[in-house]
This record gives C-alpha cells, sequence and structure tokens, in this order.
C-alpha cells in the first residue's frame, strides 16, 4: 500500500517538473512581450549603454555573497570592531549588501550558538557540548551591538536586540530591519489558524492583533466576529481576517487599549488596517477559520485559496487533540505546510501534551515537536522555520500573557510569504486567483486574491475568464489596495484587492482567474487526469462519484479510473486500492487548471489528494 510520505515526494517531483516546464514557456511570452514593448518605442534607447548601470547592484551583491551564514556575519562583525574608519565603510557596505539580498530584513548573532539539540531539549547549560561559533566577552558583544545599531541606522534601517545572555557564554542576537519604500513592497506573511471548536482561536488573535488580555470569557475575541449570529454563539463560521503588524524597530503595532476596557471599547479601538499598513516593516496576515463541523467546507477552502506559509492549529489544553483538530492537522501535513502548535490554558495539561507529542511522533506526521520557552528557542526556529521537520509548540494563556512575547517574535522573523520565489516567480506572466468577490458603491466590481505569477500595475489590461462557457472578456486594472492601503502594482506572492473597468459583480465568481492579455487566452479544462490517493473513504467509490475540489470550491466528478497496474478498478473497502490515475470532470462549467496542480477533493468523510497530470 502506498505510504502518504511517499505519495508526496512523488506528486513533488510531478509538479516540480510541470512548473520548470510552464516557466520555460512563460519567460518565452515575457521575452515576446518586450519585443513589442522595444519596437513600440521605435527602437529608442537600444544602444543606450546606461543599463549596465541596473547589472552593476547584481554583481556587487555577489561578490558580498560571502556575507551570508555564519562566516560572512564574523568577517561583518571583526570589521565592526576594527578602529580603521575604512573597515567601518566596509562593514557597512555589507551589512546594506545583505539587508538587500534578505528583502530588507536580517538575524545576525554575536557570540557562540548553543547546540540545537540542548537548546530545543530544554536541556541547554554552559558546560554542555557542541557550542559553535566565535567566543567573544561581554565587553565585546555591547560594544558590538552599539556599532550595529549605529551602522544600519546609517544605511536607513532600524536594529532590535532580540535575545542577550550576559553570563556563562555571553551572546546576543539582534534583528536589522530596513523600513519599505512604500505599502506595496511591505514584507508579508500569511497563517492560517486552525483547530477544534471551543479551542481558542479567536481569543488568540484577538489577544495578538489587539494587545488586551482575555477576561477568561472571550472578551478578546469580540473584534474578529464579522456577523451577529457569531456574536451569539461566540463561534466562528466564516473566514476572517485579521493583521499584525511589526514596525522598523521590530515592536508589534497595536492599539493603545486599556487593560480594563469592556467589549464594546475594545471593538471600537481598533486600529485600521491602513495605519497598520503605513506604519509597519511587515505584516503578518492571519486567516481565522472556523472550528466547528458543520464549517469544514469554509475551513477547508481558506486553506487551500489563502496560500498560508504556515498553519496554526490551537489546541485547547483542557480537552486535547480532537475533534477537528485532528482533521485540521491532518489536512495541513497532507498540503506539507509547517504546523505550528498553540496550547491555551492548562487543566489537563500534562496529559493533552502527551497527546499531542504522541501523534507528531508517529509514522504519519513524523514531527519533531518543540517546546518554546525561551526567546532564545524562539528566534533559532523562526530563523529555520519551513527547512526541517521541526513544529514548534507555544504554550500560552490568554489571561496572564504567559508565552505571547515568544509567539509575536516567532511570527516578527518568519520569512515572508512573497519570498518564496520557487512559489511565486515575478518574471513570468501575470496569473491572479480570485477568492472573494465585492460590489462596491462608486467603485465598481473588486475582486480579491493571490497574486501567484507576475506582475500588475494600474491601467494595466488583463483577461478576466473562465465564465460559464470557458469563454474571456477583456478589462483594464481601475485601482489597487493592499492591506486595504491604496497602491500602483503588485508582485507575485502578494494579496491584494483589484478594482476591474465595466465588469458586472455576477460575471464573476471564485476560483476564476486574471492573467495578461495576449491573443491566445489560456484554454479552460472540463475534463483533467490526475493521480491520486485516497486519505479515506467509508464507501464504494466509481464513476460518476461526485467530490467537492478544494481550489475552485466547485464540484467534480470522477468519469473514469484505474488503478497503477492499468487495470479497471473500484475503490470498495476503505483498504481496498487506495491509489489511482482518476479522470475527473467539472459538473457546472469548466476551469482554470493546470498540469502539475496539486489537487484536495473531499465528500462527508471522503478524502483524497493528488496532483493533475494530463489537461483533457
Amino acid at each position: 500500500m502506498t505510504t502518504l510520505r511517499s505519495f508526496q515526494n512523488e506528486i513533488e517531483e510531478i509538479h516540480n517538473r510541470e512548473v520548470s516546464r510552464q516557466r520555460a514557456l512563460g519567460a518565452t511570452i515575457v521575452e515576446k512581450d518586450k519585443d513589442k514593448e522595444n519596437k513600440a518605442l521605435k527602437g529608442k534607447a537600444k544602444e543606450d549603454p546606461t543599463p549596465l548601470a541596473k547589472q552593476d547592484t547584481p554583481d556587487i551583491a555577489g561578490t558580498e555573497s560571502d556575507t551570508r551564514g555564519m562566516e560572512g556575519d564574523e568577517q561583518i562583525l571583526n570589521l565592526l570592531l576594527s578602529k580603521n574608519p575604512a573597515d567601518h565603510d566596509t562593514a557597512r557596505d555589507r551589512l546594506a549588501a545583505v539587508l538587500t539580498q534578505n528583502n530588507g530584513e536580517y538575524v545576525i548573532r554575536i557570540g557562540q550558538r548553543p547546540p540545537q539539540e540542548s537548546l530545543y531539549g530544554g536541556t541547554l547549560t554552559d558546560e554542555a557540548e557542541g557550542w559553535s561559533g566565535t567566543a567573544r566577552s561581554l565587553e565585546e558583544v555591547q560594544t558590538l551591538v552599539q556599532e550595529l545599531t549605529k551602522t544600519v541606522e546609517e544605511v536607513g534601517g532600524r536594529a532590535l536586540v532580540l535575545f542577550d545572555a550576559k553570563t556563562g557564554h555571553p551572546r546576543t542576537t539582534v534583528l536589522l530591519r530596513l523600513p519599505p519604500p512604500n505599502v506595496s513592497l511591505t514584507p508579508e506573511v500569511r497563517c492560517a489558524v486552525v483547530g477544534n471548536v471551543d479551542s481558542g482561536k479567536s481569543t488568540t488573535l484577538g489577544v495578538l492583533t489587539r494587545g488586551v488580555l482575555d477576561d477568561g470569557r472571550g472578551k478578546a475575541r469580540v473584534g474578529l466576529f464579522r456577523h451577529k449570529h457569531e456574536l451569539e454563539t461566540g463561534r466562528t463560521s466564516s473566514v476572517g481576517m485579521e493583521i499584525l503588524g511589526f514596525a522598523p524597530s521590530g515592536h508589534p503595532i497595536l492599539p493603545n487599549t486599556t487593560p480594563n476596557a469592556d467589549p464594546d471599547t475594545i471593538r471600537r479601538e481598533k486600529l485600521g488596517w491602513e495605519e497598520i499598513s503605513m506604519q509597519a516593516a511587515k505584516i503578518v496576515s492571519f486567516i481565522d477559520l472556523a472550528g466547528h463541523e458543520k464549517y469544514l467546507k469554509t475551513t477547508l477552502y481558506g486553506l487551500t485559496s489563502g496560500a498560508p506559509s504556515c498553519v496554526i492549529l490551537i489546541v485547547g489544553a483542557n480537552a486535547g487533540l480532537i475533534g477537528m483538530s485532528k482533521e485540521h492537522l491532518a489536512i495541513a501535513l497532507a498540503l506539507s505546510v509547517p504546523v505550528v502548535i498553540d496550547m491555551t490554558p492548562p487543566n489537563v495539561l500534562a496529559e493533552s501534551i502527551k497527546q499531542v507529542v504522541k501523534i507528531l511522533k508517529s509514522p504519519g506526521c513524523r514531527k519533531t515537536p518543540v517546546f518554546v520557552k525561551s526567546m532564545e528557542t524562539a528566534v533559532d526556529i523562526a530563523t529555520s522555520f519551513g527547512s526541517d521537520r521541526i513544529c514548534p509548540i507555544f504554550q500560552l494563556s490568554n489571561v496572564t500573557g504567559q508565552g505571547l512575547d515568544f509567539l509575536r517574535t516567532f511570527l516578527n522573523l518568519l520569512p515572508s510569504s512573497e519570498g518564496d520565489k520557487d512559489k511565486f516567480a515575478v518574471d513570468q506572466p501575470l496569473e491572479y486567483s480570485i477568492t472573494e468577490v465585492w460590489s462596491v458603491p462608486y467603485v465598481g466590481t473588486v475582486v480579491n486574491g493571490i497574486m501567484n505569477s507576475g506582475t500588475v500595475k494600474s491601467g494595466d489590461m488583463v483577461m478576466l475568464g473562465p465564465d460559464s462557457n470557458g469563454n474571456w472578456q477583456t478589462t483594464m486594472v481601475k485601482s489597487m489596495q493592499r492591506k486595504r492601503a491604496s497602491v500602483n502594482s503588485a508582485e507575485a506572492g502578494q494579496c491584494v484587492s483589484i478594482a476591474l473597468k465595466r465588469i458586472r459583480r455576477s460575471a464573476v465568481r471564485k476560483g476564476m482567474v486574471l492573467v495578461h492579455k495576449s491573443d491566445t487566452p489560456p484554454k479552460a479544462t472540463r475534463q483533467f487526469e490526475g493521480q491520486v490517493l485516497i486519505l479515506y473513504h467509508n464507501t464504494t467509490l466509481q464513476r460518476n462519484y461526485q467530490v467537492q475540489y478544494y481550489r475552485s470550491w466547485l464540484p467534480v466528478r470522477i468519469t473514469q479510473h484505474s488503478d497503477t497496474s492499468g487495470d479497471a478498478a473500484l475503490w470498495g473497502s476503505p483498504s481496498d486500492r487506495d491509489r489511482a490515475t482518476v479522470r475527473f470532470e467539472f459538473i457546472s462549467q469548466p476551469e482554470f487548471v493546470k498540469e502539475g496542480m496539486k489537487l484536495l477533493f473531499r465528500e462527508g468523510k471522503t478524502k483524497g489528494l493528488g496532483v493533475i497530470t494530463r489537461l483533457l
């Protein structure tokens, strides 16, 4: 029987192969568009040597590539300790290059680094073996912090000491950050928040984003609810969005609300998204998803359409990993999205911890749980998050505030979503997935979604589709907003809202896309074939079996399927033929899908994972 891990590796290979092929084709399209622009300009500035100046910046960055990693950091620190003014100028130039290469953000460590195994295991001592890096005295560490702060301010940035140890092995960690030139370039981290019903998801987000502790009865969550019935029941039923901004100094941007404020005051005095966006050097966007089983369809759509960088699973420590928490964990692992676990206040804490650790270490998860109980651990995990099987666990109290600083620091240091160049390519043709649609008075039809590839500017001509007949219509980008602040451009990886010109609200639906205008629009697909793995089913799956496809939120039906040996097959018992090549058909209308796209489908308790291998 095929294991989930081996199947995930296989579909990842198929996905990467198809993406490479499509990007090669996309590069030729971009080159043709550039040639057309050059011809339209009648060859002006073709022989102008000034473009060579643009190439100097990458070359300089290439010569300074050794500044990455521990060796590069030590070289910068040694230059800062030097009394020679020329060395100081060299250190400043290297810091500027490092910040530019890392999207305006860099974490530098001063002193020796502790052994990771002891740090994560909570058994770190000064006598432990495995300390690495250059040992420095307390005076050197303090001098270097001062010099770093002064030098990064010379290039327009700010420095924040994240962690400081003055005894044993003197060491510190400093966050260096440049403010973005404008809102359109502000780095963003998207996090989906899931968990069982009544586990404290909305309350935790309310405490994180409002800065006011909870009273134990849900006071902090009232500002997050969007509907009247959510206020009455205290349960989220829709996909909510909240943001947490971090200033260039590294501190969170929170409203000035008194700790004893009543719920109405908390709702009224929250900071607007525009205000946070203008002040922030980094934004963490939370996708607050429903925990009740009857809203699972909405939760799955939020997980798949929002393109989150990580999933925060909230576990009520008085209940443990039960109900929908296991379902959400399984989905996050199936989608290969990194998982963070928050455990809310303890009642039967020891038993809950034992259960969580057991599940994470099981063959189906194969994660290494790490309990974050120090700022040094939070910083170390955040800077290497997603590159290994580490699953950080934060033990929080929304009433006392215990553990909240560790979680905020962790979120502050996570790499931005648009920084994932393997997933979001700027040098490709435009592809924008629509996840929300509104009709705004005096503006018209407005769509919200994710930039999968390419760039777009206000005034660009684009194509919207496919409609129910598989056709595309041309429209223009009237204006754009990011986090409710107006912007003139957007690039791959960003979440933006776009106002479309002369498009009716009824003509747009979730799952449609915007692409660059061309003479040959993309082909809408009615049928496609894919390799799938059934994660669970308790009924027979056969021809014309209908499932929900969680990218466009549309129903599809199985028209034909066979097992890997090529014989006709039906999935009968839950353990029978768990893997097959399946042909799907959209029931209501054609869709925009591509070879290599990952599949997640569900019907009742039946769940499947796969990848599109062929368009029919």
